[in-house]
């Protein structure tokens, strides 16, 4: 893992807020630092989809496919439709 050394300016107000923090959670600003970054990139990630988190659609997939399956019932009955012609 690369570790950056990092400078941040705060002005008098943030650094008592800081240091309130530090206190009240018992940590150090290396840590807490490093958790804010973390909850808030995950923040970001929820409001993207599961499907754009995992990079996209297959286009393989999605070449012949019909233009209303993003609706769920659409989808059931394509994948019936292709279990039902794969297990006759």
């Amino acid at each position: 893992m690369t570790k950056a050394m990092l400078t941040v300016r705060l002005d008098e107000e943030t650094e008592r807020q800081l240091a309130d923090i530090l206190a009240h959670e018992k940590t150090d600003k290396s840590e807490l630092i490093r958790r804010l970054i973390a909850e808030r990139w995950l923040n970001l990630q929820a409001g993207r989809t599961l499907v754009d988190r995992r990079g996209g659609h297959p286009q393989h997939l999605l070449q012949d496919a019909p233009t209303d399956l993003s609706e769920r019932a659409n989808r059931k009955k394509a994948i019936a439709q292709y279990l039902k012609e794969r297990h006759s």
